[in-house]
């Protein structure tokens, strides 16, 4: 009777630890350079600075715009302001008036 004994390969002791690194440095390189990672959350930062600065600006064009309504509304009605408005939505003008357009 034959009996064949096989030699294991030395080899064997290193696949386990060679899946776990590549694993590792799979997630390791999504976690720096993925859509979510470290790289990314530097451009989200430029991202949310340069959309704050937009906000800001807005909020100040809101509230010119507010206070420029406020003029218009009922009880205080300046009339300056509505003839200034009407004039400018129009381009009309009156023959004794100089206009400086800028």
């Amino acid at each position: 009777m034959w009996t064949r004994q096989r030699r294991r390969s030395p080899l064997r002791h290193f696949i386990l630890p060679v899946l776990a690194s590549g694993v590792l440095a799979y997630f390791g390189h999504h976690a720096l350079s993925g859509s979510l990672g470290l790289a990314s959350k530097q451009r989200y930062e430029t991202q949310i600075a340069s959309l704050e600065a937009e906000l800001t600006s807005l909020e100040q064009r809101r509230l010119a715009l507010d206070k420029k309504t406020s003029m218009l509304r009922d009880g205080s009605l300046e009339h300056d302001m509505i003839d200034e408005q009407a004039r400018r939505m129009l381009g009309l003008s009156r023959a004794n008036e100089i206009v400086i357009l800028h």
